[in-house]
């Protein structure tokens, strides 16, 4: 018997997130779509599919005769409407997917700590730059610590909606507190960039650590093993060139303004693309199709890790 499961926020992300759940989960089943625009495309959709709706935000999904047996519920809404939205559904005890930068929760990136936090009440997916280049820093800082993290993700601006748009700041702020808590990086910096190209182009990451003594191929082994990883449950996310390095002597030294210290060692470039599945809006969205796939992921093992306790 599959876990219902109820998702907040009938824009892009909780669109193509409540498509994917319907095609692939053999665990998941979303009993309840909630939005607060009557004229959305995702509740139009979610009505088309047979899902339960409401334009009534959390109080409609509250009033829902389904509410009492949802155990799981998405939040793709907005940073400032999670932590209101957390407190209402904790007390109802309610497992929270948190989709949004708002981090009131532990931060989960599925390859590096997805196993860690199935018991908390409210997991934090971080975000869609997070999702994509986290897995890398932690991929790096396995083989030598790193010292620094820097990423950088650009996303097409038309799939961007305005939920992300609202959330930038938040964006910068939750990714490159991951970049440390969950990538092991000592300090990280995030940056992202909404591209206005025509035609529009795919997610396209760029990470950049600074690390101790190491050897390439060993760092490199690590890194593609990690994409392998990804690519597991994000099939478009790939390597856009191979990795690359730059040892810095002690007669170079980098100067790192975000640490005020000088550096030397090995600098690692990684460069990704991640083409989405299009299971809503078109495969150069793949900051869709990374969060949503991290999001399912995380729900279905947490559906399970609840199941299995249920008959011990």
């Amino acid at each position: 018997m599959k876990t219902p499961v109820a998702i907040i926020g009938s824009g892009n992300i909780g669109t193509d997130l409540m498509i994917k759940i319907m095609r692939l989960s053999e665990t998941l089943e979303v009993t309840a779509m909630v939005g607060v625009d009557p004229a959305s495309d995702g509740l139009a959709r979610a009505v088309r599919l047979g899902v339960a709706t409401t334009n009534d935000g959390l109080d409609g999904l509250l009033a829902m005769p389904a509410f009492k047996d949802i155990r799981i519920v998405f939040d793709a809404t907005s940073a400032g409407a999670h932590r209101c939205h957390d407190e209402v559904l904790c007390a109802h005890g309610k497992r929270v997917v948190d989709l949004t930068p708002a981090a009131l929760g532990p931060y989960v990136i599925p390859p590096v700590n997805g196993a860690d936090h199935l018991d908390a009440p409210n997991v934090n997916m971080v975000t869609c730059g997070g999702q994509a280049t986290i897995p890398i820093v932690a991929a790096v800082n396995r083989i030598s610590p790193v010292i620094y993290g820097e990423i950088v993700a650009s996303i097409a601006s038309k799939s961007a909606g305005p939920g992300t748009r609202a959330n930038i700041d938040e964006f910068t702020e939750t990714t490159s507190k991951a970049i440390e808590v969950v990538g092991g990086a000592r300090r990280g910096k995030a940056v992202i960039v909404l591209n206005p190209a025509e035609p529009p182009l795919m997610m396209r990451d760029t990470v950049y650590c600074l690390c101790g003594d190491a050897h390439p191929e060993a760092v490199r082994a690590s890194v593609e093993a990690m994409v392998e990883e990804v690519r597991a449950y994000v099939p478009g996310y790939r390597l856009k060139q191979p990795v690359q390095f730059e040892r810095i002597s002690h007669n170079e030294t980098l100067f790192i303004p975000e640490m005020g210290e000088a550096f030397s060692g090995l600098k690692v470039s990684v460069f990704l693309e991640v083409e989405g599945a299009a299971h809503y809006l078109p495969a150069y969205a793949g900051n869709l199709d990374i969060m949503t796939s991290a999001a399912l992921r995380t729900a279905e093992r947490i559906a399970v890790r609840e199941r299995d306790g249920a008959a011990a």
